[in-house]
């Protein structure tokens, strides 16, 4: 799914390409001189988890995650610093869910002690520096990366049940680091910026269970997110 995502997202940007390249007047000539500005952004995701196992009293430990797709939507601020660097403020909500299959549960006389499903909501606050090449009649491509932080608002971190109870739970505060590359669309009336971006956790996200032996998190030494999004600013 996510080589499927990632060949939308580079067809997505070359039929753009050829589309600008085509228009034989430079939209926009005066957009870039702007110190600021500001536009929003709508895209796809598709998040999962990087697991890392530690020595535990569970026998034979693992686990399978399946991640869906989801949807982020956000604002854009921009600042240029430089006419090839600029700083980007993009607050924006995101929405995905995953399924977290116990392998070594599966057995279980409980089929459902095997699988939590993870749905997250989350309040995502990325600052990102973005490293432009010089304009090219209407396109301008560009890398990026940065950081960011996102407050989960589904992670029942407070939550008093734990999995014993069937409660999944994860910290509520987190942060990421996040790289990627994009092209600027100078069009008519807007700049259109598809771009297709890396985001990986930086601290461990799951909450442990009460028991220092739990059966589902006591074999975890570290869980977070790694995700994929595709994402199409107006500007």
């Amino acid at each position: 799914m996510i080589k499927k995502a990632l060949l939308f997202g580079f067809l997505l940007m070359i039929s753009a390409t050829f589309f600008a390249q085509r228009e034989r007047v430079e939209n926009l000539p005066t957009f870039d001189d702007r110190k600021i500005h500001y536009g929003f952004y709508l895209g796809l995701n598709q998040n999962d988890f990087k697991l890392n196992k530690r020595n535990s009293n569970v026998f034979d430990a693992g686990y399978t995650v399946e991640p869906t797709y989801g949807f982020n939507v956000g604002l854009i601020a921009e600042l240029r610093l430089h006419k090839n660097l600029s700083i980007r403020f993009e607050p924006g909500l995101m929405t995905n869910s995953k399924n977290i299959i116990f392998n070594h549960l599966t057995s279980s006389s409980n089929p459902r002690d095997s699988i939590r499903e993870v749905g997250s909501t989350y309040l995502h606050v990325p600052v990102i520096l973005k490293f432009s090449t010089d304009r090219y009649k209407n396109i301008r491509p560009y890398v990026l990366g940065g950081v960011s932080y996102d407050h989960n608002f589904s992670s029942n971190e407070a939550n008093q049940d734990d999995n014993s109870a069937g409660q999944f739970r994860m910290k509520t505060s987190n942060f990421m680091y996040e790289v990627g590359m994009g092209i600027d669309i100078y069009l008519s009336f807007f700049k259109f910026s598809p771009s297709i971006r890396g985001v990986f956790a930086i601290n461990n996200e799951i909450k442990y269970d009460d028991d220092p032996n739990s059966q589902w998190t006591s074999p975890v030494n570290f869980m977070g997110t790694r995700g994929l999004f595709l994402n199409l600013a107006f500007e």
